[in-house]
């Protein structure tokens, strides 16, 4: 069983990969692995923000009736 990332923790994780690969941190044989994690970790961020617009967009909705 995996355990669900916490959006905080993949933004954070997220910006520490950008923070490597800018510093060069990386070394050619990582990149690859770190690019696909990066993309993980952002398909992660989006579903989260989707969602909570959803919720928060529900909320608004109920308080208007």
């Amino acid at each position: 069983m995996s355990k669900e990332i916490k959006y905080t923790e993949a933004f954070d994780e997220l910006q520490q990969i950008v923070v490597d690969i800018e510093d060069g941190e990386i070394t050619v044989d990582e990149l690859s692995i770190k690019v696909k994690r990066a993309s993980e970790l952002i398909k992660v961020c989006k579903q989260k923000l989707t969602a909570t617009e959803e919720d928060v967009n529900q909320i608004l909705k109920e308080l208007e009736e």
